[in-house]
């Protein structure tokens, strides 16, 4: 058999009985170039608080109240090796290529002697230095001298655009071992007030009342704070101590730049790097770039020199005008180049670390990770540019990460590298939106490269308008894309940030899915944070929003969310059911009567007793578009005030010839209890109605009812049984106090007698024919006897004829205060209540 062509012996389909060994398919032996199914949205369950959360990146995270089985146990503390561990991973990535000499910290050693002494006392001090001063490079060091001074070493934080807050939650998670879980704010004011430790802070963004707050939830910690002139100054109350940084002096400039140039400078390089000292105020990070001005200048006199030594040209005749002498000299950068030199270092640097400048520019200054270089530049050695940067003193650290150095954005911009910001942040968010959803990206990944996404999706947003149908805006799909991963990642200030964006750039783009979907995970993540208005207000938008969509799956995952907040705040929830979903324990108040009042035909039915509770169920309709859901809720309205209407004259027609009729000796006015449809069951022949709710509980103002479909000839379905509803123990079922039936007698009324030509009801009645009281009398404190009252009946009551039964019991006074009055009196001078 030719083993590129199969054939159905070789699966064992020929028939012997016997199945030879199946050769794998060739799409199994090249995964790679094969059609990959798509991958499963990944949910990652996590303990914020008290909360069990479950973030879901498609319908939205899920929240409830954490199971005690699924509560993690205490945090602990890192061992030593996994605080090494830490520790390295907060430093910036090792740069690729050629290892760059370290430069020494010159002129800087009673500074930093200064700082280990305070330290070591427990105070809390703060370096204050210009931005290129050699402030990080002297917190590096310090850190280095203060390793063993405290129980929980050292903690290296970046305070560049976080708040108090969001410091607490980092040096939390950098001593505490917590994976998948983000404790409340009391629990973690517990932990890191058990932390002791050296926290070296580097790039501070505030100061006051902010940074009161931390030094006080961390009492025994001892910080060592890195912060600009132009931030706020800490409280007269805090007890910082205050250590500026200044420029070095021209020896120690001119010392530094032989150190960055690698050989001793010439006379003319010495004035000119003491113009610039001057020029720089003896900033160090100027004279580290100057630096790589000479060396670049360097390899051009080494490069012209080698042409020349090897006659590659030799052969050629010189063309007119040219001078060697002229060509192989190459002139020291001016001063207003070496003042501003960004645009000359980047001029003779390789075409990709170019590009890589032009995205950190287009990026607000955020440099990207040098493993996307390659994809982001389009070349696969293009991570050897971020290198070339480090050396040449463009970029800076950061934290783990790296941006553009201070005042070198300005410069780039200037010489035209922001000319194509729009295109590099939107190539830079379809690469970054592809990346965060793959598989194999990990959250904690995505969140180290926070800053760029977010940089990405604040250029973008503005820029979103309307999108038409199959198009996909840039900016939604990356904070559609990245908000999960920083929800799973636990890096909550950037999920924030990519929530608020990607709602402002979902508006924008008029896409209503998208809008609900981020309006519903900021009210999760301000239910998390404990502020319930807030989580109110973004889930009922989010379920508007989604019941207008016909979005099920959506909406109950919201409006579970919402019952929670119904739980923490002790406020109902009045939220009604939307369109597709069937709530069948939810209630709520409806009218009992359209706006214009009930006919005066029925003077009982305009002032019921009690609102009644009436069980909402909308039934599961076709589904409708976005713009629609309004329109349809007001036709829902009108027909069912409609029906409401036609029930109540129907009912009244019905309990009016009940009333006069004198043919049946059991009329059905007779049997008509609390819910006329509901004293059968499905069972019986019934149309299925529901059972009054709280039967037990003896309320006659409470009243759960449903309405039943019409019939063919559009009148509402009856009960057949005309067996008279009862309570427990054969006692009468008390009648409604807001019941639109007049209550009608039991026995047959002479032929001579007239219906009563009022709308008001009778007070007598004839004993029933029945074993059974009637229905129809209101409940008392006692039964009712057979024995009639030995008051006269009131003289307003129509006359009846004498029976075999005996006179007729009066009927006893109705203790609702709505029911109409009788205008008779009792013998004692009170006024009934009657029905």
């Amino acid at each position: 058999m030719d083993p590129n062509t199969r054939g159905p012996e070789e699966y064992g389909h020929d028939g012997d009985g016997t199945a030879p060994r199946q050769r794998p398919p060739r799409e199994s032996l090249t995964p790679d170039f094969s059609q990959h199914a798509p991958a499963l949205a990944r949910t990652v369950q996590l303990v914020s608080g008290d909360f069990l959360l479950t973030v879901n990146p498609v319908d939205g995270s899920e929240i409830e109240v954490c199971p005690p089985a699924e509560r993690p146990a205490r945090p602990v503390k890192l061992d030593p090796a996994e605080r090494a561990e830490a520790e390295r991973a907060a430093l910036p990535p090792v740069p690729p290529g050629p290892a760059q000499p370290t430069l020494p910290l010159l002129a800087r050693q009673e500074e930093r002697e200064q700082l280990v002494r305070l330290l070591a006392r427990g105070r809390t001090v703060r370096l204050t230095g210009p931005a290129g001063s050699g402030r990080t490079r002297l917190l590096d060091l310090v850190a280095e001298d203060c390793a063993d001074l405290a129980p929980d070493g050292v903690v290296r934080l970046n305070g560049f655009g976080r708040t108090s807050g969001e410091l607490l939650y980092d040096l939390f998670y950098a001593v505490y071992k917590a994976p998948l879980h983000r404790p409340d704010r009391d629990e973690l004011l517990t932990h890191v007030r058990e932390i002791g430790a050296v926290v070296v802070l580097d790039d501070l963004d505030f100061g006051g009342a902010a940074l009161d707050e931390l030094l006080e939830a961390t009492p025994e910690c001892a910080f060592l704070l890195g912060a600009t002139p132009d931030v706020p100054a800490p409280s007269a109350d805090a007890g910082v101590e205050e250590v500026v940084l200044g420029g070095l002096d021209r020896a120690a400039g001119l010392d530094l730049l032989e150190h960055a140039v690698g050989r001793s400078l010439t006379e003319e390089e010495s004035n000119w790097a003491g113009d610039l000292w001057f020029e720089s105020e003896g900033l160090p990070l100027r004279f580290v770039q100057a630096g790589a001005l000479l060396r670049q200048r360097d390899r051009l006199r080494a490069g012209a020199g080698a042409v020349d030594e090897f006659g590659v040209f030799e052969d050629a005749p010189p063309a007119d005008g040219y001078d060697a002498a002229e060509e192989d000299e190459v002139p020291l950068p001016s001063l207003g180049e070496a003042a501003a030199p960004a645009p000359l270092l980047a001029s003779r640097l390789s075409a990709s670390a170019r590009a890589t400048l032009r995205f950190a520019v287009a990026l607000g200054g955020e440099v990207p990770h040098q493993a996307h270089l390659p994809a982001l530049v389009g070349d696969t050695h293009a991570d050897a540019a971020l290198g070339e940067l480090a050396a040449c003193g463009l970029v800076s650290a950061v934290g783990s990460r790296y941006r553009l150095a201070a005042g070198v954005s300005t410069q780039l911009e200037a010489a035209g590298y922001a000319d194509e910001a729009e295109a590099g942040a939107r190539s830079a968010a379809q690469h970054y939106s592809w990346w965060a959803g793959h598989p194999s990206v990990t959250p904690e990944r995505v969140c180290a490269e926070a800053d760029a996404l977010l940089a990405a999706l604040a250029v973008l947003t503005p820029l979103t308008g309307p999108i038409a149908e199959g198009e996909e805006s840039p900016a939604l799909h990356l904070a559609r894309t990245a908000a999960p991963a920083f929800a799973a990642g636990l890096h909550w200030s950037a999920w924030e940030r990519a929530l608020r964006t990607g709602a402002e750039a979902a508006r924008l783009a008029g896409d209503v899915a998208e809008q609900a979907y981020f309006h519903h995970e900021l009210g999760i993540l301000a239910l998390c944070g404990g502020q319930l208005d807030r989580a109110r207000a973004e889930l009922e938008t989010s379920v508007g929003l989604r019941g207008a969509l016909s979005d099920k799956r959506g909406t109950v995952a919201g409006r579970r969310a919402l019952a929670l907040v119904a739980d923490r705040s002790g406020t109902p929830l009045t939220l009604g059911p939307t369109a597709g979903e069937e709530v069948p324990d939810a209630r709520y108040e409806e009218s009992a009567s359209p706006a214009e009042g009930v006919p005066a035909a029925f003077p009982t039915l305009q002032q019921p007793s009690a609102p009644a509770l009436v069980t909402h169920r909308s039934s599961q309709g076709p589904s409708r578009k976005a713009g629609g859901g309004l329109k349809g809720l007001a036709r829902r309205n009108l027909v069912a005030a409609g029906a409401g209407a036609l029930l109540v004259a129907v009912l009244g027609t019905v309990v009016t010839l009940g009333a006069t009729s004198d043919n049946d000796p059991n009329p059905p006015s007779g049997q008509v209890g609390v819910d006329p449809s509901a004293s059968q069951g499905p069972s019986d022949g019934s149309l299925g109605a529901e059972r009054p709710v709280n039967d037990s509980d003896g309320d006659p103002g409470v009243v759960t009812t449903r309405p039943t479909e019409p019939g063919p000839d559009g009148t509402p379905g009856t009960s057949d049984d005309p067996t008279p509803t009862s309570g427990p123990s054969g006692s009468p079922s008390p009648s409604d106090p807001g019941s639109t039936t007049n209550p009608p007698t039991t026995s047959k009324p002479p032929a001579t007698s007239k219906p009563p030509t009022t709308s008001k009801p009778p007070t007598t009645s004839k004993p029933p024919t029945t074993s059974k009281p009637p229905t129809s009398q209101p409940p008392t404190s006692e039964p009712p006897t057979s024995q009639p009252p030995t008051s006269a009946p009131p003289t307003t009551s129509p006359s009846t004829s004498d029976s075999a039964s005996g006179p007729a019991p009066s009927a006893p006074a109705s203790t609702t205060a709505s029911a109409p009055q009788s205008s008779a009196g009792t013998p004692d001078g009170s006024q009934p209540l009657v029905i």
